[in-house]
């Protein structure tokens, strides 16, 4: 039992030497001991990077709702599992405990059955932070159904884009959602992106703002009645291990978004144990993780991991500035929260305001604070430590991505010392390498390069939905038998890691990695812009934020080069989302770029963040005095 829960340092280096020495025991014994399983495996692990092909419990069978509800029924059915607390906070928080969780997982379960949805069928779920996005989530678990959740601040074109890659049958959404002071019509978006869906046959309707929507005839459904028809008993689908659980799409720094596909029974196994120990979860604490189930983070870190520990979970609909800053401190003193996880984006929006948001509520419940999405700078982690954590609740900066479904990089509260912008050592079973552009492992410390696993963990995503191939050059073909994360990173003299960024054309804004291909095309959509070339540069809250350099078609003096700016980021927001809008956009003649016409970000990067004491060698570029050009007209 003592692998499943590390409680200090001395044990976790223990633990950890035995995680890489035999994966294989390892992970079998912590399988064994904490799930339930209808068949145990034949062999634990099979896999082969240059493939690549991983499977782990394989031929065993299983349903993860079975480990994540059933099994909890009779020893903690009246305890919370989802605790639902709303947008506006003058309506009342919903407790739904495990046998109410129960029953209603089986009855969303028994409709989409009924809508003629069997094992391996996809079913998209674009819907805001209501309890029938968990529900529905683990209703398509329950009967071996591919959820393929679609964050619901996506467009209508992004949105149509997901559906059709993995060809889903069926689409659940809401009649809108509640966003602070405002509503957004969901509804109207779903309209819009089934233009373009002819797989769609069934649309089913949650009511949520009751707001006044067509509903097309044939297509579309309310739910609510055909949940109060249907029946509280489903008996679970019998998964293999290696059955898809879900596809979630993530943002590729070419093109198309890339649906990462999770199977069953590594996923639940590292996703269960990876919530236990960096949460250093209790029973009865009450765990909220303030991201949308839209992104990995809620799949791993509000549903499945939490619940198949048999926690009390927090889903918030709202946003943290509604009605006022103090809101995310108001739910925490409400409920008595003890873990507490958000993006460092929603921590410098916060550290911004005043105090008196913090002050006036009692934070004493809180035992450990966590960071995601993107690493978290010193001032804010020393902000987060002093005001929030009282300097007594240790902060878990975790690195992870939506293609490893969990935690990899973390430190263990009340084990690992932590250090400011370091995600400090791996998790156990985990085997980063840093690597140099030769494709040379780097050994040692106090070194940096680009960061490799080259070892498998349960969860690691097995392949892009329809595009294996993808799949393989995307994380396996630039170094040999290595996965590549896409990220620098750095190593101390301990051995802690630090993440240094993405070195691919992709930008972590607020948390969100923008790939800055698709945000490009949507500019040069518009008619009057010849070209265009995006960069990150440092921003006060969320991060980094978007700087476009713009060609225009004609370039005429009596331009109205204000309205452009809105027309280029009006045309964003409808292709991918508001998430992506510039906040700056220069008009320019010319972009450098070399001999064989590939445009130099790094210069243009430099400049964004005004950084042009060292541009480095300009004169083997095609159209050198460019660069000047744009240095004097920077915003």
């Amino acid at each position: 039992m003592s692998n499943y829960h590390i409680k200090h340092l001395e044990e976790y280096y223990q633990v950890y030497r035995k995680s890489v020495r035999n994966p294989e025991v390892f992970w079998e014994e912590i399988a064994e001991e904490h799930f339930v399983w209808r068949k145990r495996w034949n062999k634990v692990l099979d896999w082969d990077f240059s493939k690549p092909e991983i499977k782990w419990f394989e031929g065993a069978k299983l349903n993860i709702t079975e480990n994540c509800i059933d099994r909890h029924l009779r020893t903690k059915g009246d305890k919370t599992a989802i605790l639902f607390e709303p947008n506006d906070p003058s309506e009342a928080a919903e407790h739904i405990t495990y046998n109410q969780l129960y029953k209603r997982v089986n009855q969303f379960a028994n409709v989409l059955k009924e809508q003629g949805i069997k094992k391996g069928d996809r079913v998209c779920i674009y819907l805001p932070m209501i309890p029938e996005l968990a529900i529905s989530v683990l209703a398509c678990a329950r009967i071996g159904a591919i959820h393929s959740v679609v964050f619901a601040g996506f467009s209508a074109t992004a949105l149509a884009t997901r559906i059709n890659d993995c060809d889903c049958k069926i689409v659940l959404t809401s009649d809108g959602s509640y966003r602070g002071a405002k509503t957004i019509d969901l509804k109207g978006i779903v309209d819009t992106a089934l233009e373009q869906c002819p797989g769609v046959k069934t649309t089913l309707v949650a009511k949520r703002i009751n707001s006044d929507i067509s509903m097309k005839e044939g297509r579309d459904k309310w739910l609510q009645p055909l949940l109060d028809a249907a029946s509280t008993e489903c008996a679970p689908e019998i998964m293999d291990a290696e059955d898809p659980l879900f596809i979630l799409y993530t943002s590729g720094s070419t093109g198309k978004p890339k649906g990462m596909v999770h199977t069953t029974g590594g996923y639940m196994v590292y996703t269960a144990y990876t919530f236990k120990n960096v949460f250093q979860y209790k029973e009865n604490d009450i765990y909220w993780c303030t991201a949308d189930i839209g992104w990995i983070t809620g799949h791993s870190y509000i549903v499945y991991g939490p619940l198949a520990n048999g926690a009390t979970t927090v889903m918030f609909e709202g946003v943290p500035t509604y009605p006022d800053w103090g809101r995310f401190w108001e739910i925490v003193e409400k409920h008595k929260i003890n873990q507490f996880y958000t993006a460092p984006t929603a921590i410098r929006a916060l550290a911004k305001e005043k105090l008196d948001f913090v002050d006036k509520y009692d934070l004493s419940s809180l035992k450990v604070l966590g960071t995601v999405g993107e690493p978290i700078n010193e001032e804010a982690w020393h902000w987060y430590n002093d005001n929030i954590g009282k300097k007594k609740s240790p902060i878990v900066d975790t690195w992870w991505q939506t293609e490893t479904g969990g935690i990899m990089i973390t430190p263990i509260p009340f084990a690992t010392p932590t250090k400011p912008t370091y995600a400090t050592l791996p998790f156990p079973g985990i085997q980063p390498a840093l690597m140099d552009e030769n494709g040379q492992e780097i050994k040692g410390n106090q070194v940096d390069g680009r960061l490799c696993i080259k070892f498998p963990w349960p969860a690691i995503a097995r392949t892009i939905w329809g595009n294996h191939k993808r799949y393989r050059e995307t994380y396996f073909s630039t170094f040999k038998n290595q996965y590549f994360t896409g990220d620098g990173a750095l190593r101390d003299e301990v051995g802690y890691y630090r993440i240094t960024g993405r070195v691919d054309d992709v930008i972590i804004v607020s948390g969100h990695n923008l790939g800055t291909a698709p945000i490009e095309d949507a500019i040069n959509e518009h008619q009057a812009v010849a070209e265009s070339a995006i960069v990150g540069f440092p921003h006060d809250i969320k991060g980094n934020a978007l700087y476009g350099y713009v060609i225009l078609k004609e370039t005429g003096e009596g331009r109205d080069h204000d309205n452009l700016r809105k027309e280029i980021n009006q045309i964003i927001t409808e292709r991918i989302g508001a998430i992506a809008k510039l906040d700056k956009i220069q008009f320019t003649n010319g972009l450098p770029k070399t001999r064989s016409g590939k445009i130099m970000r790094r210069i243009l990067r430099k400049i964004a963040c005004k950084d042009t004491g060292n541009l480095g060698d300009t004169s083997t570029l095609l159209n050198p005095e460019v660069v000047q050009e744009i240095m004097d007209n920077v915003l």
